[in-house]
Order: C-alpha cells, then sequence, then structure tokens
C-alpha cells in the first residue's frame, strides 16, 4: 500500500479552491458585458460616429459621390437640410434621376420609368425613405420622435456577428438595424417597400468608415439593393458638414 501524499492533495485543494473563486468574481462581469440592451448599443454608436453634441451641431450636409447600377456609372449630389428635407439627383447617359423628400411628403422624377415630371411618392414609398432627413436616420432622434427599439439578438453581417435592433416608429413602420460590436459602426440597414407592385427587401450596407473635416464619421462607399432586382452601389463618397 502506498501512503497518500498530504500535501500534493492539500496543494490540488487549493487550486480548486482559487479556479473558483476567479470564476465567482469572472462571472458576473461577463454576463454585465452580455447584457447590453439596445439603448446602450444605440448610445455607443452615436458616440462611434461623434457623438451626441457633434451631431446636433449638423444642420446641413452636401455629398458628392459616383453611382453604378446594371454596368452604367454617373455623378450623384445629394443635399440635406437636417430635419426638413433630402434631394439627390443621379446622372446616367444624359438622364437625370431625382429623389425628394421633406418632412411632410416626397416627390421624384425617374426617366427610365417613362416619366420626365415630378411624380408624388405613395405613402409606403415616402415612409421607405423619409429617415433620409435626418443625419443618421432616426437612430439620433429616436426618442424625441416617440420611436422604439427591440434588440433581436445577434445575426451574421458577412463574417461579422452583428447586433440586430428594430425601430419602429409611431405609425408602426420599422427599420432593423445591423452593428458591428467592436465599432458600433452599422453593417447594414434593412426594411421592406413596395416595388412592381409587390413587397421587397431594400437594404443598405455602408462601408470605408472615414472622419469628416468636421469630426463627424460616415461611410465613404455604401450598396443599396432592392431586392434581387437591382443594386446601386456608391463609392467615392465626400461629404461637406
Amino acid at each position: 500500500m502506498f501512503a497518500p501524499n498530504h500535501n500534493n492533495f492539500k496543494q490540488k485543494k487549493m487550486k480548486i479552491l482559487k479556479f473558483c473563486l476567479l470564476l465567482g468574481i469572472a462571472l458576473p462581469g461577463v454576463m454585465i458585458a452580455n447584457a447590453q440592451t439596445a439603448e446602450d448599443i444605440i448610445a455607443k454608436h452615436i458616440e462611434a460616429i461623434g457623438g451626441k453634441d457633434k451631431l446636433s451641431q449638423i444642420k446641413s450636409i452636401h455629398t458628392e459621390s459616383t453611382v453604378a447600377v446594371m454596368g452604367s456609372e454617373g455623378a450623384n449630389t445629394s443635399n440635406l437640410l437636417v430635419g426638413k428635407g433630402f434631394k439627390e439627383e443621379s446622372e446616367f447617359n444624359g438622364q437625370k434621376v431625382v429623389q425628394c423628400y421633406t418632412d411632410k411628403g416626397g416627390w421624384s422624377i425617374n426617366p427610365f420609368a417613362g416619366g420626365t415630371d415630378a411624380q408624388a411618392m405613395s405613402d409606403a414609398q415616402y415612409k421607405a425613405g423619409r429617415d433620409q432627413i435626418f443625419v443618421d436616420g432616426t437612430l439620433a432622434v429616436y426618442q424625441s420622435r416617440g420611436g422604439k427599439l427591440e434588440l433581436l439578438g445577434k445575426e451574421n453581417v458577412g463574417t461579422v456577428s452583428a447586433f440586430k435592433i428594430k425601430e419602429t416608429d409611431p405609425d408602426s413602420s420599422s427599420v432593423t438595424y445591423y452593428f458591428d460590436p467592436t465599432t458600433f459602426y452599422v453593417l447594414k440597414v434593412a426594411r421592406t417597400m413596395p416595388m412592381n407592385g409587390q413587397d421587397v427587401e431594400l437594404s443598405m450596407t455602408p462601408s470605408n468608415y472615414q472622419k469628416t473635416d468636421f469630426g463627424n464619421v460616415v461611410p465613404f462607399a455604401m450598396e443599396m439593393a432592392f431586392g434581387e432586382q437591382f443594386s446601386l452601389t456608391y463609392t467615392d463618397r465626400k461629404s461637406v458638414v
């Protein structure tokens, strides 16, 4: 018979006790880290793109970029008067497509759809794009507009396991945002909109985030997809605040 080694037994017991104590200390921290709310994530996002104070100072933004669709490339310009209106113009082969949103309604001109006169947007079309009259969609002003947030867990956007948050306006229209858990930049925005008699998912995937001369952070590239029908790619974006 071998005599038990009491010293080894005591050492193992102490290691187990130490491990349990460390685990007890670490677990609450892990639980707190994982218990982020939708409001926490939005607050971190706002801070990441410049902070609430800086964003509130922005009154207008002029943006120029190159836009490509179905093999054609053209110039794109947009002008934002914060909270009041947004107008975007894209030119392809001498034809100009115009979209305009205000705080009350919207209109568009699309010669590729057979018309050269301004046409009023339907209510559903207007709701799908009206967020553009704000600096960062409605994320910076969702509370004052009566919007509600819902954290839907995580979902992959490319290789990133992104936070998925649904924002619902008082009129029940909604949009879903996907946030990078490291940078808290928006990786994707998705909502449903009517097109050619059917509902399609409008998704925007911004990228190449950079700081402007004013100090806020914006995406310098973006892809906008209308279901599986077609997509627009914006590059070389330059914004002047």
